[in-house]
């Protein structure tokens, strides 16, 4: 017996209308106003944090931003990259002596234990810190949704998998941005956070004496940058000396990235090739990066709509995961 067309037809449709349905649902469970109830001065004991940490060191706008992203790509916005011990994701290659900022949320989640003990996830805190971190270094803000749980293993493998890399072709970065439902506006956009914040020597050190194995540096680094970097960063010196990614402004959340990419003052390759490769042409991201650089209202619209696309990658909801006590261990 043959199924009728017009059943499977009114079945797929059921299995469609449910399956959006199921989407809608998970992500309105996250909110902007989660926690007005049960911790309405949140918002005010994260801003003071950032902002007591960003006064005493710049620097760490950047590294919060930043936590945030490698979170998110990994196990979904969760936490995990906060967990110490065997494992962590903080051990990871991409994380491994760069990954910084964990002493300031411990100092936000202690400050927002006092007053709503086992209530505000560290994840919600690692996406309200990234936001501020933006905000405080004269950039755009939004709206953070909220009610993300803590995750309640890390995953190094996934971190090693999944976070894209400085040497990493475009094509590749792209494919990482896309399997976590992000497209190539959101690899642009995103990449602006290298507006802010330093690298070390050893993310770009390939660039400036035998590029892509070719026994010279790389021929779309400007002269006088590739002169300045090869001092400060020669083939035997520490690979953890740093170097701003926007020599202009450094602490300045601003659109002057973009401009450098024309210029060819990319600082580490997976961000030049953003401009200057082939893929950046098919890809369409050489046309969005001159964009972003002509309209600095363009980026940071884009920048905010990507940080919260980011920010609902897989969030553990409802009655998944935890609300850890510390942001380093799973509760007891």
């Amino acid at each position: 017996m043959t199924r009728s067309p017009i059943n499977f037809s009114r079945h797929y449709s059921l299995v469609l209308i449910t399956f959006f349905a199921f989407c809608f649902v998970v992500k309105a469970q996250l909110s902007t106003d989660f926690y007005k109830a049960t911790c309405p001065d949140l918002f005010k004991i994260v801003r003071r944090e950032v902002q007591n940490a960003v006064k005493s060191e710049m620097r760490m706008a950047a590294s919060l931003l930043r936590l945030h992203f490698h979170d998110c790509f990994v196990n979904g916005c969760d936490a995990s990259l906060l967990l110490d011990g065997t494992g962590s994701e903080k051990d990871a290659g991409p994380n491994l002596n760069s990954a910084r900022g964990f002493e300031v949320v411990d100092r936000i989640k202690s400050s927002v234990e006092s007053l709503c003990s086992g209530v505000v996830s560290c994840a919600d805190i690692l996406a309200m810190a990234a936001r501020d971190s933006v905000l405080l270094s004269g950039g755009t803000s939004w709206k953070v949704l909220l009610g993300r749980r803590d995750g309640l293993v890390a995953n190094q493998t996934g971190a090693n998998r999944a976070l894209p890399a400085p040497f990493e072709a475009l094509d590749s970065i792209i494919s990482k941005f896309a399997a976590v439902g992000l497209n190539v506006n959101d690899v642009v956009s995103l990449s602006g956070a290298h507006t802010i914040g330093l690298a070390r020597c050893g993310t770009f050190r390939d660039r400036l004496f035998n590029f892509a194995g070719t026994g010279a540096p790389d021929i779309t680094l400007e002269q006088s940058m590739l002169t300045d970097l090869q001092h400060l960063c020669p083939l035997t010196a520490d690979g953890s000396i740093t170097a701003p990614f926007d020599r202009k402004s450094a602490d300045l959340f601003d659109n002057h990235y973009f401009q450098n990419l024309i210029n060819g003052k990319g600082l580490i390759s997976s961000d030049q090739i953003l401009f200057s490769s082939d893929t950046a042409v098919t890809t369409g991201t050489k046309s969005l990066v001159q964009s972003y650089n002509s309209n600095i209202n363009r980026f940071f619209a884009d920048f905010a709509n990507s940080m919260i696309k980011m920010g609902n990658i897989s969030p553990l909801t409802g009655s998944a995961g935890e609300i850890r006590k510390n942001c380093r261990a799973v509760n007891a």
